[in-house]
């Protein structure tokens, strides 16, 4: 029996191929989402760590505020 009696069904080497070039593909979106996961991420935290050095100026500032506001408070009494 030949291996494609069917003419309109592949065989199993143009099977093989497609899957092979499919696999490819899933194999690069993969790379490629990789890639792009890791560069948001990257961006990602370097935002965080900005945003924890704000956080730490704007408790700076707070506390600075609070020591004003209590030798004021002390002047008055």
């Amino acid at each position: 029996m030949p291996d494609n009696a069917d003419p309109k069904r592949p065989n199993i080497d143009e099977r093989l191929e497609a899957l092979k070039q499919t696999l490819e593909l899933v194999a690069a979106m993969h790379l490629d989402n990789d890639k792009e996961f890791r560069e948001r991420f990257a961006v990602i935290a370097k935002a965080q760590e900005q945003d924890g050095e704000h956080i730490r100026a704007l408790v700076r500032i707070a506390e600075i505020h609070h020591e004003r506001l209590s030798r004021l408070e002390d002047q008055q009494q």
